[in-house]
């Protein structure tokens, strides 16, 4: 997967299409992400001690790595590349723009 956590995506489909936010949490062997404000749900949670509050907690949930993408510094959505520097070292780089990131 070339998406890591920090990184500021994208959506490309679903309810929050159009949205951007970070990535949260990673799921390599789902190929999901988490991203930070996006996908909300509602979900019952329990109390966990005194003084946890319980009931019903709007969460976010994972969205799969297809549906969302990198976006650049000037606010571009583009796909992820890798590519060797010139001191031999394997670095990211966005194919729209070629930065690298």
């Amino acid at each position: 997967m070339k998406l890591k956590k920090n990184d500021t995506v994208k959506i490309l489909a679903g309810k929050d299409k159009g949205k951007t936010g970070r990535i949260v949490k990673v799921d390599l062997e789902k190929e999901r992400v988490v991203v930070q404000g996006a996908n909300m749900v509602k979900k019952t949670m329990k109390k966990k001690n005194p003084q946890d509050k319980g009931g019903i907690m709007e969460i976010e949930a994972p969205i799969h790595v297809s549906n969302v993408a990198f976006m650049t510094s000037n606010g571009d959505a583009t796909r992820i590349g890798y590519k060797f520097d010139e001191s031999g070292k394997k670095v990211r780089f966005a194919k729209k723009t070629g930065e690298v990131i």
